[in-house]
């Protein structure tokens, strides 16, 4: 059920009219393309033989107030390729596919490298990175929306909604971010109710007292993909390429962004999407290394907050006093799964606990050892200084993907 509490630093904006989908698609379809709206889809192939990208598909048919979408397309051979971009014939929108094993797009990033520009490594946060220079490039779209292509409940309320505060006038926000609850007939949402809560409170009760713990605390759903930004933001944030996506990208917001110009948006009443594995014995894969990976970018925003993280609150006091507070997490969560009930398996939560502190001491340890760590992916500001025609580039990688689109089309 909707509320009206605010809570914490950033404004919330509910879902008090659940039927309101209409008078939001309106108000947007009345100001298309002035500001020019572009959604980024960063998506793997894999994703398209699920159900999931299927409805994500047909409800984003359904609208009709967006300038561009950009579709990051990662583990995809040509055939691949050649069939998604099938997918898209007839869409009402226009939509740019960035294959990203193609071999202009590999020649783009060499180019970088060449020039003394990291072009990261795969994953999410270098797709979304791509998406946001091509979106800069082409010039039309004032606000960028991101969205996951795995989720399983999708539906076009979703966008309108993420993208309304930052299009309305009357709304003075340059970054919006989604929230929601995910549950099916059991909670989820491991990493973000057992995870980064309990760490960023640990923090605090380790005597780590910054603002920016206390702005990232406010957000409901502080690992959700799913958020809007205003153009000149996505121009001058960096970008990782890990699972410290969502963690560094808030921070870049904090930095540079007024509290009260960021909100965090109520999209929908259930939320469910792929699910990763634990993987307890493999600090490299699922949601043991996204964990550290939070961990280490948490780290590193405190860092440039001024805070010292020495080794015996990072190896020492914060690892047990986070098991402490997950622990204590977790007899909330049982309580809220019996009352709603749902399934709740507490040997299952515990264990997940157990490798997640594993986690944060592998990851204090990476950190302490390297506090740099991998250079996030640099600004676009940055990037046009250094590389005066990039933008001329990357648009012509796009365009020689769209000559083998066009061969597809009259295959």
């Amino acid at each position: 059920m909707a509320d009206f509490y605010q809570t914490g630093l950033v404004p919330t904006l509910h879902a008090l009219n659940r039927e309101g989908l209409p008078r939001l698609d309106a108000e947007l379809e009345r100001t298309a393309g002035d500001p020019g709206i572009g959604l980024v889809l960063p998506a793997l192939y894999s994703e398209f033989e699920t159900p999931a990208m299927k409805l994500i598909m047909e409800e984003l048919k359904q609208v009709r107030y967006l300038k561009r979408i950009v579709l990051a397309l990662a583990r995809a051979g040509e055939r691949e390729y050649r069939r998604v971009v099938k997918l898209f014939e007839g869409f009402p929108t226009e939509v740019t596919i960035l294959w990203i094993d193609s071999a202009p797009v590999q020649e783009f990033f060499t180019y970088l490298e060449d020039n003394g520009l990291s072009s990261g490594v795969e994953g999410k946060g270098r797709s979304c990175w791509l998406s946001y220079g091509y979106l800069l490039a082409k010039g039309d779209c004032d606000i960028f929306a991101l969205q996951d292509c795995d989720i399983r409940t999708y539906h076009r309320r979703m966008l309108a909604r993420l993208v309304y505060p930052i299009s309305d006038s009357r709304l003075d926000f340059d970054f919006a971010k989604g929230y929601y609850p995910r549950y099916t007939h059991k909670l989820n949402g491991r990493v973000t109710r057992l995870f980064l809560t309990p760490l960023v409170r640990s923090l605090q009760d380790c005597g780590v007292h910054t603002q920016f713990l206390r702005f990232i605390d406010s957000f409901r759903y502080g690992l959700a993909g799913e958020f809007a930004m205003k153009a000149d933001l996505a121009r001058s944030m960096r970008v990782p390429s890990d699972w410290g996506l969502e963690v560094s990208t808030l921070h870049e917001v904090w930095q540079r962004v007024p509290t009260m110009r960021t909100c965090q948006v109520d999209l929908t009443e259930c939320y469910d999407h792929k699910h990763q594995d634990l993987s307890a014995d493999d600090s490299g894969r699922g949601l043991h290394k996204m964990t550290k990976d939070i961990a280490k970018a948490m780290f590193r925003a405190l860092g440039k907050e001024g805070v010292l993280l020495g080794h015996d609150l990072l190896a020492n006091t914060l690892p047990l006093r986070y098991q402490q507070v997950a622990e204590s997490m977790v007899a909330r969560y049982r309580a809220d799964a019996v009352m709603n009930g749902l399934e709740y398996n507490r040997h299952m939560e515990e264990s997940s606990l157990e490798v997640f502190a594993h986690s944060l001491t592998e990851a204090a340890q990476e950190f302490l050892a390297n506090p740099l760590g991998e250079a996030p992916l640099a600004s676009w500001d940055r990037v046009t200084d250094a590389v005066p025609d990039v933008f001329e580039r990357l648009v012509g990688a796009a365009e020689l993907e769209d000559g083998l689109a066009n061969a597809a089309r009259t295959a």
